[in-house]
């Protein structure tokens, strides 16, 4: 077992497929599942929580581990607060992801008092942009779900899902959220999967990538911190580096310092990676963490292929595992060990 620099362990739980939005770069297909009962998803943590535990006695070392919640559209499930309030017993750190539009005064403070540290909502850029890829009225009712969550004293981060629709309107959304008085603002890339393949014109290339990125970090806002969990953002920082060898240590979670389940219990590596892995309902996550042969091979440096395994910096990046394998798959030769297209060091 290898985790990431801090042991951060990040589960991220989609609780529902259900959505109020039909957003154009969405990675769902529209498929209906049987959501886990309550019940089912007690029996899940209590999994999740005992295995953590046994890592620490074992090893001897401090996790962090955390939950981040999210769909579809989290608040769309009826006992979403109750589903909370279990996961808050873990004393894991607690993270809601929506798109702020379904945010009422009442939802914000129950949030507060089930614990959750920081609630993430999506912003595509200015209203015409955000609504081309959300739909329109999103953008408004965004904002005001913004609003009644700091007014509960709520942390809030903007993030935004980059591609050529919205890129270019980038600084402008950083200074939008500097102006909502958020306090960080995050981004990633279009992965072409579920809707989002409808996209993949629209994907950034390396170049235009890189340059997106060097002019988000270079904006020294007062009040906001820019970061980006993409992996080859950390490029940026280790690019000056040597070889830092062939053990995991951050970049790419999937696999290594996180894992996905979805609302009927599927295990994957990252909700953009959509490989089965096993069934919570059926599987321990002890045994699935410990046995996948899909998790090995990520894990395994020698199993990559192209670029990134040839990359001196893969123990700290690795590329975006989601990001290799839409876009290899949008060729008509899926490999999740692929290289990363977007990837913009030679």
């Amino acid at each position: 077992m290898v985790l990431a620099r801090g042991y951060d362990f990040i589960i991220q739980w989609h609780l529902t497929e259900k959505c109020n939005l039909k957003c154009r770069h969405c990675y769902q297909e529209g498929k209906h599942v049987e959501e886990m009962t309550l019940p089912e998803i007690r029996r899940v943590v209590r999994d999740l929580t005992e295995t953590i535990r046994a890592w620490q006695d074992r090893y001897q070392l401090e996790f962090s581990p955390s939950f981040n919640i999210t769909g579809g559209e989290p608040f769309l499930r009826e006992d979403f607060f109750e589903i909370l309030e279990t996961l808050a017993e873990t004393g894991f750190d607690l993270y809601v992801l929506s798109n702020g539009t379904v945010v009422t005064g009442e939802r914000a403070r129950r949030l507060v008092d089930a614990g959750v540290k920081e609630v993430q909502v999506s912003l595509e850029g200015p209203e015409p942009v955000h609504e081309l890829i959300r739909g329109r009225g999103s953008f408004a009712a965004a904002l005001v779900g913004v609003r009644r969550l700091l007014e509960t004293g709520m942390k809030v981060s903007l993030n935004a899902t980059l591609s050529r629709v919205n890129a270019p309107y980038l600084p402008d959304l950083i200074k939008l959220a500097q102006s909502l008085r958020v306090q960080s603002f995050g981004f990633s890339r279009l992965v072409p999967s579920g809707r989002g393949l409808a996209l993949l014109d629209s994907l950034l290339a390396p170049q235009e990538v890189k340059e997106l990125y060097e002019t988000a970090f270079s904006l020294k806002l007062a009040g906001l911190e820019i970061s980006s969990g993409d992996p080859v953002a950390a490029q940026m920082a280790e690019a000056a580096q040597g070889d830092a060898g062939d053990i995991a240590l951050g970049g790419c979670a999937a696999g290594v310092a996180g894992i996905t389940i979805l609302p009927d219990g599927t295990v994957v590596p990252c909700r953009r990676l959509p490989i089965p892995l096993g069934n919570l309902r059926e599987d321990s996550f002890r045994e699935i963490w410990a046995t996948s042969p899909v998790l090995e091979a990520l894990r395994d440096r020698s199993r990559y292929h192209g670029k990134c395994r040839a990359c001196p910096r893969w123990a700290v990046c690795r590329g975006c595992r989601a990001m290799a394998y839409a876009f290899s798959r949008s060729q008509g030769t899926p490999d999740y060990l692929g290289e990363d297209p977007q990837c913009f060091i030679d």
